[in-house]
């Protein structure tokens, strides 16, 4: 129905951004209420054993301390289940919480505390004295991954696929690379910390969180709790940051538990230690890439396999080899991937889990093949170029990924590369250039509904139970609306962030734009149906149809009489309507069955290595994404420059220091867990083809991961290249450059 893009891919600004910049925009951790208590947590110092004795008679007795709640006052709840088992599942784990004397990792909550004031809660807290009787943990993952488990499926795909006999091929081929690549955990660091205000009415519970899932929140703790999920009201109209860490945690079902013994509102926000605590990151990974090529370049075999660390208490395997699926021609495949188990905080979603570490491995070994076979990086990824999907034989329902490279490439400047290293150099700096792909998987889930009200002066309010995280949700659909209504964009209110409203997606697996975007495509079609029954015999439009209709400057006209026109005021003003309201549930995801739908990228780097020190510095970047429909230029750009930027930390900053001698995160503050700051940060420019896909609502596909994918490789492909020096263990800092030197 929509033939006319209007609004769509304009770089108009957030619609938000004059309230958040005045501060009218209120967080989950500002909402006030009479008689509020604050909490506080106290973590557990040990990696797997029970509580012998908890001492908290000193925190009780300490200034303003309301309570203080321990597995042994604490409600009975049931245990969380696991995010994705169910319809309402929400947890990410399924451990109880707070309900037995076992520790199953190190920082664990053993107590929390309410006070009148977050000072006082937070001093308690640090009152609270356990002793704990040991048992045996596995913390190494050198250990755990000697014994490791195998997977049913990895997110609902066969941990193991193989195409031909990969490793004879590897064998016999001209040319091959066989190598191993780690990856190091990582912490979720949102600028805004987890956070939510809870309270309880009788058996109605009322949660102000910083969430990406309102409506499986409310399904689970409603669960949690034993109580009806119509009772349970989340809101989450902004979130500072989310990244798939804004998830259900212990904190949220701790708050609401203390608030219910308590009788009172509870506030909960995490210190930046409480996160590192209780919210888990990216996991460490081991993976092997391996391929074998002719001489021409073309691939006899693509093998990628490794290990994740994982707990027994979740399900997030960190699916590093997802991209090698999708990406390359090659004869034969042998993928598969395992996990090792370790008695650690549950790790989970982390902006591009998966694609952002093996497109790493996978991406630097195909630069390793490149120097061998002495070709152009980007001239192999041309040779190896598939028709159709290399692994399932799907068509793609849109691929631009080599045009991506080519524009890139000639507004980089790649040809003023030096394919040998050490070649360029200024004074004590070395300076090298590298690429890599960028790739992530097109998601639309079903379930997600909108809910149109259009009053007679032709102003429509869009509501649905949806997130927005800083991405420019509200906005895009905003313009996405007017564009497909023919209505200008002051005419447009998106209602999203609230549980009551029609039922939402996730915030997650850039998923969200083309869940809401087919919901709205489904209730624009339910709407515009309603208004010409509306119409009658009386109106130019009668007797037209659906599908000779379109919404248009205001009103319904036919495709191309331009003389059969009417406006929505007036069809509900002669109709007698002072507003119209329908709703509709978006169609089942069918395009996912029937192509392979990714998001592409090709990502430039340039850097500088210092023969000194062996720092190295990010110069320019230029990211170019092949992502189908722009919805907004100014915020779809803001996008792939954060995930790039988020990449830059994962190459050179980033890494969680876990003491496998006790379970225990040792670098829990931003002083000592280094995310990438503006000095770190170079000129980055952003390219996109702009091409609609055909097969998606809107044309539209996620941006919101993709420009993290690739970051890592193009980063140690440019090392490579200024200095001769391969690091295959992120992060690159200097030690590791220097040893090479």
């Amino acid at each position: 129905m929509l033939r006319k893009h209007g609004a769509l891919g304009q770089p108009v600004s957030r619609i938000e951004g004059p309230m958040k910049v005045r501060g009218e925009t209120k967080f989950a951790a500002e909402f006030p209420y009479d008689n509020m208590a604050y909490a506080a947590l106290s973590f557990s110092t040990i990696a797997r054993g029970r509580i012998s004795r908890l001492d908290v008679a000193a925190a009780e007795a300490a200034p303003g301390v309301v309570l203080v709640m321990t597995y042994k006052n604490a409600p009975r709840m049931k245990a969380p289940s696991l995010m994705m088992s169910s319809a309402t599942a929400a947890g990410s784990s399924d451990l109880p919480v707070m309900q037995d004397d076992e520790i199953h990792w190190n920082g664990q909550p053993i107590a929390l505390v309410l006070a009148q004031t977050q000072e006082q809660a937070d001093y308690a807290a640090s009152l609270v004295k356990a002793e704990y009787t040991l048992l045996p943990a596995v913390t190494s993952f050198e250990e755990a991954r000697k014994h490791p488990r195998k997977l049913d499926n990895i997110l609902g795909q066969p941990p193991m696929l193989e195409i031909g006999d990969a490793q004879t091929a590897l064998a016999q081929a001209d040319v091959k690379v066989d190598v191993v690549y780690r990856t190091p955990r990582h912490n979720h660091n949102a600028i805004e910390l987890h956070a939510a205000t809870v309270l309880w009415d009788g058996d109605r519970l009322r949660v102000h969180d910083a969430t990406q899932l309102l409506d499986l929140t409310a399904g689970q703790l409603a669960d949690i709790f034993d109580i009806d999920t119509s009772d349970v009201h989340i809101t989450s109209p902004y979130v500072g940051g989310g990244f798939g860490g804004k998830c259900l945690w212990d904190h949220q079902i701790l708050a609401c538990a203390a608030s219910r013994l308590a009788g009172r509102p509870v506030r909960i926000m995490l210190s930046r230690e409480g996160v590192f605590r209780i919210i888990g990151g990216r996991t460490i990974t081991e993976q092997r890439v391996a391929l074998g090529a002719r001489a021409d370049g073309t691939l006899d075999a693509l093998i990628h396999t490794g290990t994740a660390a994982m707990t027994l208490h979740n399900a997030c395997p960190e699916q590093f080899t997802f991209p090698a699926r999708h990406l390359y021609a090659s004869r034969t495949f042998h993928i598969a991937q395992d996990v090792a188990d370790l008695d650690m905080l549950v790790n989970t979603f982390m902006r591009a889990p998966g694609e952002s570490v093996g497109t790493f491995a996978l991406e630097c070994a195909l630069d390793e093949l490149a120097v061998k076979l002495e070709l152009d990086p980007i001239e192999l990824r041309r040779r190896i170029e598939p028709n159709e999907d290399p692994t399932t034989g799907k068509p793609f329902s849109s691929r631009y990924l080599i045009e991506a490279y080519e524009k890139g490439a000639e507004k980089f400047g790649w040809n003023l590369r030096n394919s040998a290293p050490k070649q360029r150099r200024q004074g004590e700096w070395l300076i090298g250039m590298g690429c890599a792909t960028a790739t992530y998987p097109y998601h639309r889930f079903p379930g997600a509904a909108a809910r149109f009200r259009m009053t007679a002066d032709g102003n429509v309010t869009v509501s649905t139970a949806v997130h927005d995280m800083g991405m420019g949700t509200a906005t895009a659909q905003a313009q996405h609306i007017a564009a497909r209504l023919g209505v200008s964009l002051d005419q447009v209110t998106f209602e999203y962030g609230d549980s009551s409203l029609p039922r939402g997606i996730i915030a997650g697996g850039s998923t969200q734009t083309a869940s809401i975007g087919g919901a709205i495509v489904a209730a624009t079609e339910v709407f515009v149906e309603e208004l010409l029954k509306l119409a009658g015999n009386d109106s130019p439009l009668a007797g037209l149809s659906l599908a000779e209709v379109e919404p248009k400057d205001g009103g319904i006209g036919h495709i191309e009489d331009g003389d059969r026109f009417e406006s929505y005021g007036s069809i509900l003003r002669r109709a007698g309507r002072e507003e119209l309201v329908c709703e509709a549930e978006g169609p089942a995801p069918a395009e996912m069955g029937a192509f392979s739908m990714h998001s592409y990228g090709a990502q430039f780097c340039e850097v500088r290595v210092s023969t000194v020190t062996g720092e190295v510095r990010v110069s320019r970047f230029l990211g170019s994404f092949d992502a189908g429909q722009i919805l907004n230029a100014k915020m779809a750009t803001s996008q792939f420059k954060g995930g790039i930027i988020m990449g830059l930390g994962l190459a050179l900053t980033e890494e969680t220091n876990f003491d496998e001698r006790t379970g225990r995160v040792v670098n829990a503050s931003l002083a000592d867990y280094h995310v990438p700051v503006q000095m770190d940060v170079p000129s980055i420019e952003i390219l996109y083809t702009n091409k609609p896909d055909p097969q998606a609502p809107m044309g539209a596909r996620g941006i919101g991961e993709i420009g993290i994918t690739g970051v890592g490789a193009a980063v140690a492909n440019a090392v490579y290249n200024a200095t001769g020096i391969r690091i295959r263990d992120l992060p690159i800092t200097l030690d590791k450059v220097l040893v090479g030197l």
